[in-house]
Parts: C-alpha cells; structure tokens; sequence
C-alpha cells in the first residue's frame, strides 16, 4: 500500500470542511451535553430512585427518537442530495411520516409503561419524556436539510438557544423541588424550540404552494414509508439492543438498579454518542452517500482517513475511562454509586466498539447495503434478548453490562468485517503505528507504574498515541500546500 493510502486521504477530507462542520455542531451538542450531564449529577445526587426513574423513562423515550432519526433521516439524505430535489415537498412527506410514527409511538411506550407493571407516577413519567424525546425526531427532519446544504451553523445556533430554553427550565424546576413529572418537561420545551427553529430557517423562501397533501402525495408518502420500512426496522432492533438490558434489570433490581448501571452508561455511551451522532452521522454520512455516487475513489479515501482515526482516538479514551473509573464516578456521583466504579470498566470498551461499527454502518447504508445491515441487526437482537434472559437474572448489574458489551461486538465484527472485505478499512500500513503506540503506552504504563504517581504512568501510557494523533494532523495540513 502507498503511502498516498494515508497522509494524502487527508487532503481530500480537507476539501470537504469536515472538521469546521463538525466544530460547529460539537459547539452546541457539547454545550448541551454539559447542561444534560450536569442536571443528571445534581439528579442522582438528589434521589438515586428518581435518577432511576428518569433514565427507565429516557431508555424508552429512545425507541420514538431511533423510529424517527435513524428509521427515517438516512433514506431523507438520499432524497435531498439529489438533483434538482423539491425541498418543501421531500420534508412535508417524511414530516407526515414522522408525525405518525410520533403518535404510534407515544401509544407504544406508555402501554409497554403499563405492561411491565410500573406505578402510575413512574408511568406518567415515561409520558412526559417520551413526549419531549419524540419532537426530536420531528426538528431533525429540517436540520437534516441544513447539513445537506452544508449549513450546519444554522443548526448549531438552533440547538444552542434551544438547549438554553430546555435546561433553564429543568434547572429551575429541580432547584424549587418541582415534582419529577414537571422536571421532565424539559424535554418539551427544548424540542418545541428546536422544531420552531429548524421550520423556520429551512423552509424561508420554499413555494409551498407546489405541493400539498392530497390523495397523489398520500400515495409518495407511502411509497417513501414502504421504501423505508427496512431502516425503520433496523432502528427498531438497535434500539431495543440497546435498552433492553434496562428493562430487565428493572424486573430484577428495581430503579436502584437501573440508577447504578446508568451513571456509568451515561459517561462511557456519552463520548460515543459525541463523535457517531456528530461527525459520521451529521457530517460524514452525508459525505459518504454523495461520494458513493460521484466518486468511488474519493469514498474509499475518506473511509480510510476516518478508520484510522477514529481508531487512534478511540483506544486512550477507553483507556483513561478504565483507569480512571473510581475517580470519574467517585467525584461525579459521590459514594452511594461505588458499584459503578468496576461497571465502568466493563463498558468502556463500547467506545471503541462504537466508533468502528458506526462507520462502518454508514458506509453499508451509503453503498446500498441496508438489507445486509437489518439482518445484523436483527441477529445482534436475537443474541442480545438471550444475554439479558441468562445473564441478569443471576448478576443483575454484571449481567447487564456484558450483555451490552457482548452484543455491541458481536454487531461490531460483523459490520466492520463486511467494510474490510469491501473497502478496505484497515491495513498493516495504516494499524502498524496504531499498534506501535498502543505498545509502547503499554510498556511505560506497566514500567512506571510501580515508582510514580498514577496520574504520570497514566499521561505516559497516552502521551505516544496522542503524539502519533498530532502527526496524522500536521500531516493532513502540510499535503494540501504541497500539492
């Protein structure tokens, strides 16, 4: 392999604005992630049976949100990337599809609430976050119209004021000991804000009068719900992978439980959820799938690029999430949650998991590939009810998280695999210096940790990966002037 497999991948992603893309929509998620993250501490510091309660309300407040945003936004990037495509018209569809699902979905919930015995408090809970949640979905559809125009500051500013809007109230709630059924109303408030602004800036200057709702757009509408029915499914079954572990652990260990496997969840699936909601989902996927159909060459660069550093990335954070764990829940969370602290280390390496499976899902999607994607899904579905079914019942917490761990890499391999075997993900010249700086972390780590402090062995076991992140940078920069 050429060296122009590496340093001049970066080059191209260059081009592209990815990381001015990027900063802007990480400028507003960070901010409300740190308003999120913040108000859950001072929630679970307050009551860990709340705290309980309101994760078990967001785990299913998710299955509205996967419907909407994974089920129907991949299918709505296509549809917006083409040529001469009808804006007004695309949105108002899969606005009608979405508002929909929303219903449908709201019904779902709150009767699975029902079903599983909740009491009526913790039910209407599940309401009020499911409500808020699933406005997301409906917001989503505009803002993904600005990230195919390349307008993702638009986004970023919606989101921003929106966040603000949001977290003011749940704050002020929380501070004036409101009841958790008005703290949950945050979600409303943020969305409805979101969903105003992203109607605003998207449809300024669109000729409504071109389109409307009679019996020939029913009919698109439903031919665009057929056509995505496979990725509605595929959001479906990853979701409930994912949450499904909760579920069962509320059957077994109540909301104390779900309390103390969430904090950690919240840490580890929160960096992942930063870099595969962002930057593949917001900003590469929609790269990958134009460059699917205009240039085959350029795709299989920045698949490449992208693999190789999401890889370097990945592997310090799980690092310090391991090491550090006592400290990360001790401080955060205080004493009542020491469980976490071995959680921790058990769910960290879903970063690295996450980071490769979820390029490796976009570049399927881009290709064509979603039947072969549903089946995975669908398959990592199967092994993960069987995890849950045998594993939490004994070790409610440790179950748990190795059957989430289990799951996500059994998907992981599979989706990863199929990209290897066609793209080309990885090769011995592009893990070689992974490999290399891993090692010798590794060694200084062990060397050094018997006659320092840990806080030095833990920054000389990161300090060769984060030189070689630094490299691949300068790299990426010089090649554009040389060339």
């Amino acid at each position: 392999m050429t060296t122009e497999e590496t340093a001049p991948d970066a080059p191209a992603a260059s081009q592209h604005g990815i990381l001015g893309k990027f900063l802007k929509l990480a400028g507003a998620q960070w901010m409300r992630d740190s308003l999120h993250t913040l108000f859950l501490i001072l929630l679970a510091r307050e009551s860990s049976n709340t705290y309980g309660g309101f994760m078990l309300a967001f785990g299913l407040g998710q299955f509205i949100l996967f419907l909407g945003e994974f089920g129907l936004n991949q299918p709505l990037v296509a549809s917006l990337s083409r040529r001469f495509a009808r804006t007004g018209e695309i949105l108002a569809q899969y606005t009608v599809i979405k508002a929909v699902l929303f219903v449908a979905g709201m019904a779902g919930v709150v009767g699975m609430a029902w079903q599983q015995g909740y009491d009526a408090q913790l039910v209407g809970l599940v309401a009020v976050i499911s409500l808020g949640v699933g406005l997301e979905p409906l917001s989503g559809t505009f803002f993904v119209a600005c990230r195919v125009r390349g307008r993702q500051d638009q986004e970023a500013l919606i989101r921003a004021v929106a966040a603000v809007l949001g977290y003011g109230w749940a704050f002020a709630t929380l501070l004036a000991g409101a009841g958790p059924l008005w703290m949950g109303l945050f979600k409303v408030v943020e969305n409805t804000a979101n969903l105003a602004g992203g109607v605003l800036v998207t449809l300024r200057g669109e000729q409504w009068n071109r389109f409307d709702l009679g019996r020939k757009a029913m009919l698109r509408i439903w031919g665009t719900t057929r056509n995505g029915a496979p990725f509605l499914i595929m959001a479906l079954a990853a979701i409930t992978y994912n949450k499904s572990n909760l579920f069962f652990l509320q059957r077994v260990g109540g909301q104390e439980a779900v309390a103390r496997y969430s904090v950690t969840w919240e840490l580890v699936d929160g960096v992942s959820v930063l870099v595969c909601s962002l930057l593949l989902s917001n900003v590469l996927f929609p790269l990958f799938s134009k460059l699917w159909k205009t240039g085959r060459e350029e795709f299989h660069r920045l698949a490449r690029l992208s693999a190789q550093w999401l890889l370097a990335l990945a592997l310090p954070i799980v690092f310090l999430l391991t090491v550090e764990s006592d400290r990360f829940i001790g401080l955060i969370y205080g004493p009542d949650y020491a469980e976490a602290i071995w959680l921790q280390k058990y769910l960290a390496p879903t970063v690295l998991v996450a980071f490769l499976h979820n390029l490796a899902a976009y570049l399927m999607l881009s290709q064509g590939r979603h039947r072969l994607l549903l089946f995975i899904y669908l398959a990592g579905l199967a092994l993960n009810l069987v995890l849950c079914a045998t594993l939490i019942p004994p070790h409610p917490l440790a179950g748990a998280a190795l059957a989430i761990v289990l799951t996500k890499t059994a998907v992981a391999v599979a989706t990863t695999g199929y990209c290897q075997k066609t793209v080309g993900l990885f090769t011995l010249r592009t893990l070689s210096p992974i490999l290399l700086a891993a090692g010798l972390g590794m060694v200084l780590y062990l060397g050094l940790g018997p006659f320092v402090f840990r806080e030095l062995a833990e920054a000389a076991a990161i300090a060769p990966m984060l030189t070689l992140l630094v490299q691949l940078w300068r790299r990426r920069v010089r090649t554009p002037a040389a060339g």
